[in-house]
């Protein structure tokens, strides 16, 4: 069986998950990092990480690693972990197409007592249903006999500068007794807080989908109550204080929910169980109020403008920020895409700015230019979108001089802003 000290790792995809993994393994044991995009395999062999996510000097600190975008450096590898991303596609299907290209690369260099380990997200089952048989087909070996599997859900959390990966628990598995342990010794070997061994593989693929479907559904939860609350003429955040006051109220906010896991999770779980005969309906309730948020937001938006007699039709309306989450350039899966869309049917001007998201990067994904919102660019309206910190520390007098509408609408998706003092500047008002 392998042994630590005989470790040679390979990582397969240098993105959000893979490079910090990369660069905490490579302090001790030879690895490799490896990706199909030379720009990123050059980008990282410079020193630097667009993602922002490993600093310049992390990267010096990982002396024993070494970068590639050429599958035969990966030869010599004998524990291979896959990190690609696993997203839906158009209709909130699994899209497990980036694992199986990443597991026919592997297959074409496995080797007799090698094992992989997958840390993508999936449904409960897609390791050992989807991934093994590629393996067993491109290596020509036989599973749990010349080569073996695990499976480690990654629980990076992109931007977060404090619960780094080395300080999440991480929850470890194998497909046999033996290379359970060996997986959870080579995890162990980086991760301070510790590791949690799973009963199974499928025990830790279903896990991990758990993790973001309870958080998503709580979302939803405050997200309905947030519609329910306008209505009612209440404002949501004052509810939500004045519960949270109760020593086990749970202190979820309403927003948008967008991103690489909380938005996509769910929708592989509820695959799988449609597949096995069962109709999940709390948790494609919980998945249908959230994919809606930004088409509420904008219509909630545009029927305070119409109120305050902006004309729509030729009005422009700001939005700060388009990356998912604050202080982050990782703009998978963000909503801000749904909230322009849905003012793009009104024939609503939108401008976006946001100091965080790579322009090119935005272009390419969604189609959108970024633009600039000042006293010399105004808008008519403003949504704050992404708590950046470079918004947060905006002053309403700095807002209000973003607009030139005489009644312009401030919609603050984050409740970032005291709605007093904005109202005061004379913009009406809308937080979720």
């Amino acid at each position: 069986m392998l042994q630590l000290s005989d470790l040679k790792i390979a990582i397969i995809g240098l993105g959000y998950v893979g490079l910090p993994l990369a660069v905490e393994f490579g302090k001790q044991v030879p690895v490799i990092g490896f990706d199909i995009h030379q720009k990123r395999i050059d980008e990282l062999k410079s020193g630097q990480d667009h993602t922002l996510e490993v600093s310049p000097e992390e990267l010096k600190q990982a002396t024993k690693l070494s970068y590639s975008a050429d599958l035969e450096a990966l030869r010599d590898c004998n524990f291979f972990i896959v990190t690609v991303p696993t997203p839906i596609d158009h209709v909130n299907r699994p899209d497990l197409n980036p694992l199986i290209k990443a597991s026919t690369s592997i297959g074409k260099v496995l080797k007799v007592g090698d094992i992989v380990v997958y840390e993508s997200t999936v449904y409960p089952g897609a390791t050992e249903e989807v991934c093994i048989p590629v393996l067993e087909k491109q290596s020509g070996l036989i599973f749990n006999q010349d080569f073996f599997a695990g499976y480690s859900p990654e629980r990076i959390n992109p931007g977060d500068k404090i619960n780094t990966l080395t300080k999440i628990r991480k929850i470890t598995s194998g497909s046999t007794p033996e290379i359970a342990e060996i997986v959870d010794n080579v995890y162990a070997s980086i991760i301070t807080a510790g590791t949690y061994k799973a009963t199974s593989i499928k025990v830790a693929e279903a896990a991990k989908v758990i993790e973001n479907t309870q958080r998503d559904l709580n979302i939803a939860l405050v997200n309905e109550l947030s519609v329910i609350f306008d209505r009612l003429d209440i404002d949501t955040l004052d509810v939500l204080e004045a519960a949270g006051s109760k020593w086990n109220f749970l202190p979820f906010r309403p927003g948008l929910v967008g991103g690489h896991c909380i938005g996509i999770d769910p929708y592989y779980l509820t695959h799988k169980a449609e597949e096995v005969g069962y109709n999940p309906q709390v948790i494609l309730a919980g998945r249908r109020i959230n994919d809606n948020m930004a088409r509420y937001v904008a219509r909630a938006t545009i029927k305070r403008m119409v109120k305050n007699g902006i004309d729509v039709t030729q009005a422009k309306v700001g939005i700060l920020g388009i990356t998912f989450k604050e202080n982050c350039p990782d703009i998978r899966n963000s909503k801000i895409a749904d909230l322009i869309k849905e003012f793009d049917v009104w024939g609503i001007q939108v401008v976006v700015a946001d100091p965080w998201a790579d322009a090119d990067e935005v272009k390419q994904e969604y189609g959108i230019d970024l633009g600039t919102i000042n006293k010399d660019n105004p808008v008519d309206s403003l949504i704050v979108a992404v708590g950046h910190h470079e918004f947060r520390t905006l002053s309403a007098e700095e807002l209000l001089s973003y607009v030139r509408a005489e009644k312009p609408v401030f919609s603050d998706i984050k409740s970032l802003f005291d709605r007093s003092e904005m109202q005061a500047q004379g913009f009406t008002v809308f937080r979720l």
